[in-house]
């Protein structure tokens, strides 16, 4: 998520009342979490173990609960409680704005858009020309649409990251900052859900097809022209590159990244990286050729044994 202007870190300080380890003049320039942050952003980390990764990671600005030593390039923001910090900065820049009619006053609609009966569109919206929006369509805040898109009836663009952190209270939610992109020419079938990033975008890529009931998670990113049939789930902070099809009901965890050209069997479900060009099936997913080979070596067990205990 990045701020309309940047921000001096003396400022930020003063807002979360942290102290100011290194250089009091960085700007800050946007906030992220871990996974997605870029130079000039802010992140924050409160579990001993995780020090390095952020104190290494592009962040700028690292909100911490302990004081550490300060790599050269950085600034930390030393507090009490670093994730209700963060949380209050993305509440301050995204706050929460309930809609009180269909379609928001602050939405932006080309003119050449169809937008049926009953579509709900929240504040900062794009939609671009010669985009069909069907009947009773919710598109949240902070989702772009580009030109020549269809959504199917009863999808919803742009809904709050299932992301949560364990705390001794329960779970505590964050606030989801981050942005849906869908690009041009993409159609998206009946009763889909798409949400948006934490503090990154959720982007679908140009050209891409998405049949009906498919969850898109929080941050991924979906290459140019791929195929995603019914009933598939791709969990948070997958990048799946160019032209990829996956077949119905497959499950992607999160986290993944799926090479260009990849092709995923129905009810296949993908837990680690996947090499370009090639052809996956099972659970968990292999390359198709040898989980065939595996498949057809289990049918012969019981004659192999009948025949070895004579």
């Amino acid at each position: 998520m990045k701020f309309p202007k940047p921000i001096p870190v003396k400022e930020i300080a003063e807002r979360i009342d942290a102290q100011i380890i290194g250089d009091e003049k960085v700007l800050a320039t946007g906030i992220n979490e871990i996974h997605q942050v870029q130079e000039g952003d802010i992140t924050f980390v409160d579990v001993k173990k995780y020090f390095d990764k952020s104190l290494n990671s592009k962040a700028s600005i690292i909100i911490l609960n302990e004081k550490t030593k300060c790599p050269p390039g950085k600034t930390l923001l030393l507090c009490d409680h670093p994730f209700e910090a963060y949380n209050s900065l993305v509440l301050e820049f995204r706050p929460l704005r309930p809609l009180t009619t269909n379609i928001s006053p602050d939405a932006r609609i080309a003119d050449t858009a169809i937008i049926e009966p009953n579509v709900i569109i929240g504040p900062d919206v794009s939609i671009g020309e010669h985009c069909h929006i069907q009947a009773n369509v919710t598109i949240a805040e902070h989702t772009i649409i580009k030109d020549h898109v269809t959504i199917q009836s009863g999808s919803v663009i742009g809904t709050d990251a299932f992301y949560f952190k364990k705390t001794d209270a329960g779970y505590q939610k964050w606030r989801s900052g981050g942005r849906v992109i869908i690009e041009d020419h993409v159609d998206i079938g009946a009763g889909c859900t798409i949400n948006k990033g934490v503090s990154g975008d959720t982007i679908i890529g140009e050209g891409t097809k998405i049949d009906g009931q498919v969850h898109i998670g929080h941050d991924v990113v979906i290459g140019k022209r791929c195929l995603l049939a019914a009933q598939v789930g791709v969990s948070g902070n997958t990048v799946l590159g160019d032209d990829v099809v996956l077949y119905g009901q497959v499950g992607i965890a999160q986290n993944l990244k799926i090479g260009d050209k990849v092709i995923v069997s129905a009810k296949s479900g993908v837990s680690k990286d996947l090499e370009e060009g090639k052809v996956y099936f099972g659970y968990p997913a292999t390359e198709a050729r040898s989980k065939f080979k595996e498949l057809a070596a289990l049918r012969h067990l019981p004659e192999f044994f009948a025949n070895y205990y004579k």
